[in-house]
């Protein structure tokens, strides 16, 4: 390691762009309540507010759905700003270029986050509530990542001369299973945008069975029964069908994410920190499942709808570390071949120089 990369710690910026994804993941829990309360179109114009500057609305204003939507404004308008100001810092302060671009990335984001919120009140496209709660998601995990590459423990991470190598395969199941949350978010942001949430009213069975049938006669019973006991709108079979399929990722996320532990600490050890860190991720998925459930028995009542969101939210952050970590970490020269071992991964020394 150089000592040019070792001097890029910077607490102040640290503190900042973790304060940066701090505000974000509330941003997160802000938007989740606006859907869980189909508050959306609470505040029907965009940029203003009842026309109004959005800064300035009265205070009279601020009720019912209004002030869950006009709550997600302003706070989306301030992590706009310090993202604003995270990125002139990254390229002003840090010296690693790729670093710099990564501020340019959250920035785009930010700003393609703002346009699409805008464009999902002014066209009124329930579609553009899922690219803009996906691309939310993306976001969050880029602060976070952006919170750790400028952190000291990033730069005594890369710096440890007591390397450990970390197997392909353990690389890339993890790496899959990431990916498999990622599309899981996307699957769970289409579910509340489409107002399938409740599509099946009971957990663990489907209509009383493992699963329900979805023919014409038997769905044409389902929106009998709903408009009988709850008086809910009727739901279609490919509704019943996406939240299957969500319940089935979940018990494969599952698996994934414990065959991960059970791996970690096999091939790494008890004590390595990428152990320590798939246990946890483990218990954050349990508690995903839990809350996944409650939201169904409390009939999707809006806190614990929200609580599932921001759960799966850290989820996606605890694997993209895991993925961060690994591939950040060379192996040994010992273990590769002489080829290869001048290649180094993202942002990383390449490993024979590390060890010089």
């Amino acid at each position: 390691m150089n000592n040019k990369a070792q001097n890029t710690n910077d607490p102040w910026l640290h503190l900042f762009a973790v304060l940066t994804a701090i505000i974000t993941f509330l941003l997160l829990g802000v938007g989740g309540l606006v859907t869980s309360h189909d508050a959306g179109m609470s505040v029907p114009d965009w940029p203003t507010s009842y026309g109004y500057n959005m800064f300035a609305l009265p205070i009279k204003f601020w009720k019912g759905g209004a002030f869950f939507e006009h709550s997600h404004r302003l706070l989306a308008s301030g992590a706009g700003f310090l993202t604003t100001v995270l990125t002139v810092w990254l390229w002003l302060k840090d010296s690693r270029r790729w670093m710099k671009w990564l501020g340019v990335l959250a920035f785009l984001l930010v700003v393609a986050q703002g346009v699409l919120g805008g464009l999902r009140v002014t066209m009124h496209m329930d579609s553009l509530g899922i690219f803009h709660g996906v691309l939310a998601q993306f976001f969050f995990v880029l602060t976070c990542a952006i919170a750790l590459f400028t952190s000291r423990f990033w730069t005594e991470f890369a710096a440890d001369k007591n390397k450990f190598s970390v197997p392909r395969g353990l690389r890339g199941h993890i790496l899959f299973v990431t990916i498999l949350i990622f599309l899981q978010l996307i699957l769970g942001a289409t579910m509340r945008h489409q107002h399938a949430g409740l599509a099946i009213p009971d957990f663990p069975s489907a209509y009383g069975k493992i699963w329900p049938d979805i023919s014409p006669g038997a769905v044409a019973h389902y929106n009998a029964q709903r408009m009988d006991v709850n008086g809910e709108n009727s739901i279609t079979a490919f509704q019943i069908v996406l939240q299957m399929v969500h319940r089935a990722v979940a018990l494969a996320i599952f698996a994934g994410v414990a065959a991960a532990a059970w791996l970690s600490r096999k091939r790494l050890g008890g004590k390595n920190p990428l152990t320590k860190l798939a246990w946890s991720w483990l218990a954050l998925i349990v508690v995903q499942i839990a809350l996944g459930a409650w939201t169904v028995w409390s009939n999707k009542a809006a806190d614990v709808a929200t609580a599932h969101v921001l759960v799966g939210a850290l989820s996606l952050v605890l694997g993209a570390f895991w993925c961060i970590l690994a591939f950040r970490r060379p192996v040994s020269s010992a273990e590769i071949a002489p080829s290869t071992a001048t290649s180094g991964s993202f942002g990383a020394t390449p490993a024979i120089a590390a060890n010089k």
